[in-house]
């Protein structure tokens, strides 16, 4: 069964209200979903007796769920089955360099998803949530590499969390002093642009001679990241 469209705009809740910088603030569902393609690193941060953890792991979105790689998060909310968790995704695009050290900043793009997420156990969501996770971090690997055996799908810890609620922030462009009494002080003011690209390739060393890479990964090197 086909997945209903999300809503275009995001839900505003308590905790998805832009207090702060509010003009860096999008309700664009479209800006959520631009944020999360661009990357596939998150961090999942969980409260659990009283402590607070922090996992980097990767994910996978499919639109309307976001597929995390639980392991030890996963394990965690085993013991707080009902446990609210915050998973951001930022991405940096450059510096913000003004006239003044107190107007720096920074041009970026984040994401935080809120919610209570579950153990995805079902052998077949579990399929497509480690298929959506892996094309993710690398297009055209999922059919090319093999997959995972019963075994492995067993022993893989796979979170599900809904995008239901979101919020998001975007900054872009020069310094917000340009109009101020600093902007006689004659120092230079502007960004410095930041760009990750893929590298080129390394082959394991114990691979045979004559195994070429793959179309998919080939035609990576060298391209933008987000």
């Amino acid at each position: 069964m086909s997945q209903p469209a999300p809503s275009r705009s995001l839900s505003q809740t308590d905790r998805t209200r832009h207090r702060r910088l509010r003009e860096q603030g999008s309700h664009d569902r479209a800006d959520l979903d631009a944020i999360l393609a661009a990357g596939f690193v998150c961090h999942l941060g969980v409260a659990v007796d009283g402590s607070v953890m922090v996992v980097s792991t990767v994910y996978g979105s499919d639109g309307s769920t976001l597929y995390v790689h639980g392991s030890v998060a996963s394990r965690s909310l085993v013991a707080s089955p009902a446990a609210n968790v915050c998973v951001t995704v930022t991405h940096v695009d450059g510096l913000v360099l003004a006239r003044s050290v107190f107007e720096h900043g920074v041009n970026y793009r984040s994401a935080m998803i809120f919610g209570v997420p579950r153990r995805v156990t079902d052998p077949d969501e579990k399929w497509t949530g480690l298929r959506c996770l892996t094309e993710q971090v690398t297009p055209g690997q999922w059919d090319y590499a093999r997959r995972p055996t019963r075994k492995e799908l067993a022993a893989t810890s796979l979170l599900a969390l809904t995008l239901d609620e979101a919020s998001v922030k975007i900054r872009t462009g020069a310094p917000d002093d340009g109009d101020t009494p600093d902007a006689e002080l004659g120092l230079w003011a502007g960004e410095l642009p930041l760009h990750t690209r893929w590298g080129t390739l390394r082959a394991d060393p114990a691979l045979p001679t004559g195994i070429e890479p793959p179309p998919h990964l080939a035609e990576r090197q060298g391209t933008a990241l987000g």
